[in-house]
This record gives C-alpha cells, structure tokens and sequence, in this order.
C-alpha cells in the first residue's frame, strides 16, 4: 500500500515547506511576462533570481512557476517577497484545500486546476500570490489552462493590458473556473452514454466499474470546486485595496459561473448515484422475467407430470392400462391441459 499523502509532513514544524504531491521531480521553470499598456515583455529561465530584475511601479509581472519539487528555489522567490512562512508551507502542500488569506501587502490564494490529459481528468494543485503590482502563481507541472490569457497579453487583445494585477487574477481565475464546465460537460456526455446502454443494451459488469469510477471522478472534481465558492464570495467582500472597484463586477461574474458549477455537479452526482439503482433494478428485472418464464413452464409441467406419476405406479390391479385406448386417451387430455394453460398464461398477459 502508498503511504498517505500527508505521511512526510506530520509532525513538522509549522512552516516548514515539505512538497507532498505526487508529480515527478523536475527542475523548476520560470515563466515571466512583464507588461502595461504600451510594453509587453516574456522570459523564460531556471533560475528565480531572474525574477528579481523584473520590478517596476509602472507595469505588472506575472511570475509562473512550474514544479514544486524543488522547495530551494521557491523558498528564495518568497523571502523575496517577504511571504509569511505558512504560505510557503501551503504552496508545496498539494493536499490544500482552495482558500483565501488576506495579508496586508499581498493575497494568498489556493485553487484546482482541473483538465484533460491523456483522456483523463488531471487534478492539479496551484498558488496565486498578488500584489499591488506583480502576481505570482506555482503550479506542480508544466501544462495549465492559461495560453489563452497569455495569448491576450501577447496580443494586446482585450482590457487585461490596461488593468493591474488584480484583473490578472480574475482572468486567471475565470480560466479555471471556465475549464471546469469542459469537465463537468464530459462528464454529462458519460452519464448519458451510460443511461442509453443500461436501456439499450445488455448490461453487463463493465458498466459497474464504469459507475464507481464515475462517483469517484464526481467526488474529486466536488471537492475541487465547492471550496472555491467561498473563495470567491470573499473576494466579492474584499476591501483593502489590492482588489479594484472595477474588477469587483467581473467577480461577480465569477460568483455566478462557480454557482451554476456547483448545482451541475449535485444534479450529476444524483444522477450517478442513480445510474447503480438503475443497473440493479434492470439486473432485477430481467431476472424476474427469466423467474416468469420458467414458473409458467413448471406450473404446465405440474399436472402432465401428475398424470404421469399417477399412471406410473406398479399397483397391481390399475383398470385402465387394461382399456385399449387408454395410452392414447391420457396422451390427448395431457395435450389438452397443456394447450389450455398456454391459452390460459397468454390471455392474462404472462407470455
């Protein structure tokens, strides 16, 4: 068996920054985009003291990480920027559920990345950092849902060029948030693939693995998506001026969208709860019609085979296996009864 997740950090120091994911180890990649209105700017590298040049007043900085195996390297980016030792701790802690802390100079915000991957739904654990002018984000891996905001920033498309650091989070976030109705759409398209071949075809116990994969597939992605409601609904309250008036609408947005995703996953989730009573009562069913099948052949057979015991007792003195015709008499009445009751189970509807 694997160890719990949370195996390697029990029992430490509080602060103490101990990565507990499950990802391969790899070498920490910096993305840096550096930008304002006229200016647009992008840089990749190792190591994160070339994040250190990257500070002007007059634009914004978003510093990506990819890969918190290596805690070394994080650990500078943060003394940096002076973050508190329990947000380093929650940065490399990928078993974080999302939340929000509120300091006085920066927001410390924990989300799940959902996507596909492989045909797979992966689950990946990311940090946001925002400041009044720079946003810093660490992800376990490379791969995210965020080239379209980045393709914005390249482009100039849009507002997110004009705004400062906390519209930045909210087009991040609102990628997230966007990506979770792919996933929970995928998941409406395998409830529904699953309900035509529980009616449709012959069910069989393939379907039961399909069902319990699906339940723990809806339990991940729930687990994902109902703490950032309150995340959000936070944001929506903020007032210490890291979060803008003017984003305040689009959060709002946010709110909106997060909700909707809530209520899908609890109408999904009913409806996988409901997909095993449906595969056990259409199991039950057809076991009831091959029950009806063969009671109504043994309730036939009942008299015929009455008849024939009757008939195949070695008494000595019996008169009617003295009569001629009496094989051919018995013979025809065991037809008749037989025809009769066929007649009989037809005219009720049993057959």
């Amino acid at each position: 068996m694997k160890r719990p997740k949370h195996a390697k950090s029990v029992n430490q120091i509080p602060g103490t920054m101990t990565y507990v994911g499950r990802k391969e180890a790899a070498k920490t990649q910096l993305d840096v985009i550096d930008y304002n209105q006229e200016h647009y700017e992008r840089y990749r590298s190792t190591t994160v003291e070339d994040a250190f040049n990257f500070v002007d007043e007059d634009r914004i900085t978003w510093f990506n990480v990819d890969g918190l195996s290596d805690v070394e390297e994080i650990k500078k980016l943060g003394e940096y920027y002076e973050l508190h030792p329990l947000v380093m701790e929650d940065i490399v802690n990928t078993g974080q559920r999302p939340k929000i802390e509120v300091y006085r100079d920066y927001l410390f915000i924990v989300a799940k990345m959902l996507y596909h991957k492989d045909g797979n739904i992966e689950n990946e654990h990311i940090s946001m950092i925002v400041g009044r002018n720079y946003l810093l984000t660490f992800q376990e891996s490379n791969g995210d849902v965020f080239n379209p905001v980045r393709e914005r920033l390249e482009t100039a498309t849009g507002r997110i060029r004009g705004r400062s650091a906390d519209y930045l989070m909210f087009a991040l976030l609102d990628s997230i948030i966007d990506n979770y109705f792919l996933v929970i759409d995928d998941m409406s398209d395998r409830i529904e693939k699953l309900e035509e071949s529980l009616f449709v075809d012959k069910p069989n116990d393939n379907i039961t693995i399909e069902i319990q994969e699906l339940k723990r597939t809806i339990l991940r992605i729930r687990r994902s998506v109902f703490p950032l409601r309150e995340v959000v609904h936070r944001l929506e309250k903020l007032n210490n001026g890291l979060i803008h008036e003017k984003t305040i609408n689009y959060i709002q947005d946010l709110s909106d969208h997060i909700i909707q995703i809530s209520e899908n996953i609890d109408i999904y989730r009913e409806m996988i709860w409901g997909l095993m009573d449906l595969y056990m009562t259409t199991i039950s069913n057809r076991m009831n019609e091959v029950m009806k099948v063969l009671t109504i052949m043994a309730s036939i057979f009942i008299p015929l085979t009455f008849f024939a015991g009757i008939y195949g007792m070695n008494f000595e003195y019996m008169p009617e296996l003295q009569w001629k015709y009496s094989y051919f008499v018995l013979l025809g009445i065991m037809v008749i009864i037989f025809f009769a009751m066929l007649y009989y189970f037809k005219r009720k509807k049993w057959l």
